[in-house]
């Protein structure tokens, strides 16, 4: 069970493309003690199911080893 007095990181995503496939793109957002950050990428060919998993990659790259997160 997680201890529930260590702080999280919440990480929020999304991916989404225009045809499937087709050009498309992916964003993140952490929220850590009310600090925000965004990050975003796309790609010219891909697919919905490969933004959406290259959405929750980048926001699980984007932590500090060791910090906790909800996804």
């Amino acid at each position: 069970m997680a201890d529930e007095t260590i702080e999280r990181t919440e990480i929020y995503t999304d991916g989404a493309c225009l045809g499937n496939p087709g050009p498309g793109g992916w964003g993140v957002l952490l929220r850590w003690r009310g600090v925000e950050k965004e990050l975003s990428g796309g790609e010219a060919e891909t697919t919905n199911n490969r933004m959406e998993l290259m959405a929750a990659i980048k926001g699980i790259e984007a932590l500090k080893p060791g910090n906790p997160a909800d996804l």
